[in-house]
């Protein structure tokens, strides 16, 4: 259900209170800064695993503000919204161009709402994909009949949820009551939480888009999620880097993609931000802008590559191991559960492209096992 971000090594098993915590986990600040020249940083609320806050830019011209992903779908973040754009001198009208930098909610819940008040151009990757739509919402041929807040329709959506299976076989894990009773509470379970925006303008890799009174080029990244867009400017050497490359915790990369190696897609997506030269600042989706692009980029490369390790040295003790055989020696047990589930595929799909491992599939569950 989450998409959050996978920050655990799957070393050890420190307790919460222990653990430092990471920037992106910040609550949502109320102050707005200029972060970069005429490019405001508001933080609006988000209350999801490992997550405090989004980051929404602000960029003004003469016809207006455009922002950079804002926020998640509900009434919190649309007033947290509405507010940090009057502290700025703005109000919701003033938005021409809402900038999405994936499909994930938590960047593109707000959109469609800020069109419906504005008439606001909505700019996405071409690749932006109902994510949510398919394999989340899973709408039914009465679902039009039915109050999407009532308790009813909230309790056929859980239940189909956790009844499907994951690609790699295993039931989806129901999270405990009080999680299903909060993210009730949210709107989690309502069909509109997910209701992707339909964007205005597509644009490619390598695309110039003009933001803020100057010229932007749209740099595809795929690998957290296939339609990551990240905005360059070489003017003042400003990126925005989305979840792309974030300060202090790892970008989630799943399984569940339409690419066969979502990992080698991200591999070479970190790559690319290595190549960009005078960079005085990233400004990243979650935590606080950050100089080092290049070297962080390297970093969540070679976070991943231990992990890769970790399942090489694995599958010569696991004769046919399952995505859960698996999860349970890369992630620390708090950490179990469909995401970890999901990133673990996609290290294990990434050594089946390699060649260094054999996948069999019986009655529906995928085993790996190590080439000879």
């Amino acid at each position: 259900m989450t998409h959050s971000h996978s920050e655990n090594n799957g070393t050890d098993d420190v307790s919460e209170e222990k653990r430092p915590k990471k920037e992106e986990q910040e609550p949502a600040s109320e102050t707005v800064s200029e972060v970069a020249p005429n490019i405001l940083r508001t933080q609006l609320p988000v209350n999801l695993p490992g997550l405090g806050h989004v980051n929404c830019y602000v960029l003004e011209d003469n016809q207006g503000i455009a922002v950079v992903d804002p926020g998640l779908p509900g009434d919190d973040s649309w007033s947290a919204l509405t507010n940090r754009l009057k502290s700025a001198g703005f109000k919701i009208e003033d938005i021409h161009t809402v900038v999405v930098t994936h499909s994930h909610f938590d960047h593109f819940g707000s959109a469609e709402r800020i069109r419906e008040n504005t008439q606001a151009n909505i700019l996405t990757h071409e690749n932006f994909r109902n994510a949510f739509n398919r394999t989340e919402i899973l709408e039914s041929e009465d679902s039009s009949s039915l109050d999407p807040n009532s308790e009813e329709a909230q309790q056929q959506v859980i239940e189909r949820i956790f009844s499907e299976r994951l690609p790699w076989g295993s039931k989806r894990s129901m999270p405990p009551p009080e999680e299903i009773d909060r993210f009730k509470k949210m709107g989690r379970f309502n069909s509109s939480w997910f209701r992707t925006p339909e964007p205005t303008i597509e644009v490619t890799d390598n695309e110039p888009v003009s933001l803020g009174g100057r010229e932007w080029l749209s740099i595809h990244t795929p690998g957290h999620t296939n339609d990551h867009l990240c905005l360059w400017d070489p003017e003042y050497g400003v990126m925005f880097s989305g979840d792309h490359v974030l300060p202090t915790i790892t970008p989630h990369i799943g399984g569940i993609s339409p690419e066969s190696d979502p990992l080698a897609k991200f591999f070479a997506s970190l790559h690319k931000m290595t190549h960009f030269k005078d960079v005085s600042i990233a400004l990243p989706a979650h935590g606080h802008p950050f100089a080092n692009l290049g070297e962080r980029s390297l970093e969540i490369i070679e976070h991943h590559e231990e992990r890769l390790e970790t399942i090489r040295n694995a599958a010569q003790q696991l004769i046919d191991g399952s995505v859960t055989d698996y999860m349970r020696v890369l992630f620390s047990k708090r950490a179990w559960g469909d995401m970890a589930e999901s990133e673990t595929f996609a290290h294990l799909e990434h050594l089946k492209e390699l060649g260094e491992l054999g996948r069999k599939t019986e009655n529906g569950l995928m085993t790996y096992q190590m080439k000879s």
